[in-house]
C-alpha cells in the first residue's frame, strides 16, 4: 500500500529506535515521574504496553485500560516482576463506554489521590481492503467511534482532575506542567486508499487538541493544560497486522514510540505543546534547527495553507 503525503514532512534525521535525546533510562534512574499517575487507555499490549511499562521505571503509579481482564493480568505481572514495587491498577473495558470512563477517572483519584497524565492510546484499524462504501457500515463506524469518542471520554472526565495539580505540583517550571496525550496514526496527514475512517479520526482529534486545550491558541478552554498528539511511527504491532496492509514503510520499536512520550511529559519540550510530533524525528534536531520556525509560524497544527 502506497501513501501520498510521506514527504510532508520536518528535514530532520529519521530515528528508528530509541536514540541519545530522548533516552529514558536518564527517567529511569532520576525517578522522574514518582509520585505521579498515569492512566493508560489500550494498555495491554503493543505500543500502551511499552507506554506503561516505561513509566513504571521511571516511578509512576498506573491505571491501566484495556478491554479484557486477562490481557491486563498479563502486562501488569510483567511489570511487576521487574519492578516489585510498583502499584496498578487495572480496569477492563471498552472506551466508548462512557460511563465507565467516568467509574474509572474516579476510581483512579480514588485510590492514587490524584490523576498527572492521560496517555489516550486506545485505538482500532479494520482490514484496508475495500472503498469506503463497500464495507460494513457499523465496523466503519466502530473505528471511528473508539479512535474518536473513546478519546473524547477519557479527556471529558480526566481535565477536571488535571487542572487540579496546578495548585500543588511545579516541574522544571514555575507553573503547573498538565499533560494530555493522544496516539496519531500516521494517517492523519497521508493520502491513500482504503483508509478513510482510520484518516478521519486522528484529525478530528487533532482539531480538538488546537482549538480546545492548546495554550498558544487564544481562545483555548484549557490553557493549563499541555496536550501533544504524538504519531508512533511505523510500528508493526497486531493491529496493524490485523488490517492485511502490505506497508511499505520503515517500521519503528515501540520502544521509541514510548520513549518519546516519556521525554515530553518530562518537560522537555514543550514548545511542541498544542503541536502534532512524530516519534521518528529526531527531536535534538527538531529543537536546533526548527524551533524558531515553529514558534513564528505557530507551525505543527491542522489549520488552512493559504499558497502566497
Amino acid at each position: 500500500m502506497s501513501f501520498l503525503g510521506l514527504d510532508e514532512d520536518l528535514k530532520v534525521s529519521s530515528r528508528l529506535d530509541i536514540y541519545p535525546t530522548i533516552d529514558p533510562k536518564v527517567h529511569y534512574d532520576a525517578q522522574t515521574f514518582s509520585g505521579k499517575v498515569v492512566l493508560i487507555t489500550g494498555a495491554s499490549r503493543g505500543i500502551g504496553a511499552e507506554i506503561a511499562l516505561q513509566y513504571a521505571r521511571a516511578g509512576a503509579k498506573l491505571s491501566l485500560v484495556a478491554r479484557t481482564q486477562a490481557a491486563l493480568d498479563a502486562i501488569r505481572d510483567a511489570i511487576l516482576r521487574e519492578r516489585p514495587t510498583a502499584q496498578i491498577l487495572t480496569f477492563p473495558a471498552d472506551v466508548r463506554d462512557v460511563t465507565k470512563a467516568g467509574e474509572i477517572v474516579a476510581s483512579t483519584v480514588a485510590r492514587f489521590g490524584r490523576l498527572d497524565i492521560l496517555v489516550s492510546n486506545a485505538a482500532i484499524l479494520r482490514r484496508m481492503d475495500l472503498p469506503f462504501a463497500s464495507k460494513d457500515p457499523k465496523g466503519w463506524w466502530d473505528v471511528v467511534e473508539v479512535n474518536i469518542r473513546g478519546t473524547y471520554n477519557y479527556i471529558h472526565f480526566a481535565v477536571p482532575e488535571l487542572l487540579k495539580r496546578k495548585a500543588n505540583w511545579s516541574f522544571l517550571h514555575q507553573r503547573q506542567l498538565k499533560y494530555e496525550f493522544q496516539q496519531q496514526a500516521s494517517t492523519a496527514y497521508r493520502n491513500s486508499p482504503l483508509i478513510v475512517s482510520q484518516s478521519l479520526s486522528p484529525l478530528v482529534n487533532l482539531v480538538l487538541y488546537r482549538f480546545r486545550m492548546s495554550a498558544h491558541y487564544p481562545f483555548a478552554e484549557y490553557p493549563d493544560i499541555k496536550v501533544f498528539a504524538v504519531h508512533p511511527g511505523g510500528v508493526k504491532t497486531d493491529m496493524y497486522a490485523d488490517t492485511g496492509a502490505d506497508f511499505d514503510f520503515e517500521t519503528n520499536t515501540v520502544g521509541l514510540s514510548a520513549a518519546t512520550i516519556l521525554y515530553l511529559t518530562s518537560g522537555n519540550a514543550d514548545y511542541l505543546n498544542g503541536r502534532y510530533v512524530s516519534s521518528t524525528w529526531d527531536l535534538g534536531e527538531v529543537e536546533r534547527d526548527w524551533k524558531e520556525k515553529i514558534l513564528a509560524q505557530n507551525g505543527l497544527v491542522s489549520k488552512l495553507s493559504i499558497p502566497v
